[in-house]
């Protein structure tokens, strides 16, 4: 049987644990559930699990465990000789490009992000302008993760007649 499943974490690969640690709980409110620990390529339980993921020669990494408001997890890796691209934006390669929060004061938000080291990507926009007082903006984090950000719901925007 087919039902909605409910979403369980994101996985944030960032070049410095703390500093994402930090950003992450001052900016976005989120808090720790698993302080930061090394992960080793060995035959424990999890470095077996990591092995079948990354495949052979990963060697070791540091990881920890962040939760939001609404129980969504934050998985943070940080692994040796990490590379910030140029560009993290490739919106035009197949997979996840960004995540998005949701915060009624996205002028406040912006701000914050900003002054913690990351960047306001375009300016903050109407989804409905004169219909619904529906805003969003994209970010990124001092990382160059991007970062949606939603005045109401998901389901508040898009649907239909929910206004």
């Amino acid at each position: 049987m087919t039902y909605p499943r409910n979403f369980s974490h994101i996985g944030l690969s960032v070049p410095n644990l703390e500093q994402a640690i930090s950003f992450y709980s001052e900016v976005m409110g989120w808090y720790i559930i698993m302080e930061p620990s090394d992960v080793v390529e060995d035959d424990s339980p999890i470095g077996v699990m990591c092995t079948d993921v990354f495949g052979a020669g990963w060697e070791k990494f540091r990881i920890a465990h962040m939760a939001t408001g609404d129980r969504v997890g934050i998985e943070l890796f940080e692994f040796p000789n990490n590379e910030q691209p140029d560009n993290n934006f490739e919106f035009w390669k197949t997979g996840i490009f960004h995540y998005a929060i949701q915060d009624p004061d996205i002028e406040g938000m912006v701000e914050k992000i900003v002054a913690h080291g990351g960047k306001q990507r375009m300016p903050i926009r109407e989804y409905y302008p004169g219909e619904k007082p529906y805003r969003m903006v994209y970010c990124e984090d001092p990382f160059g993760n991007l970062v949606e950000l939603y005045s109401h719901s998901y389901e508040l925007t898009y649907s239909e007649g929910a206004y």
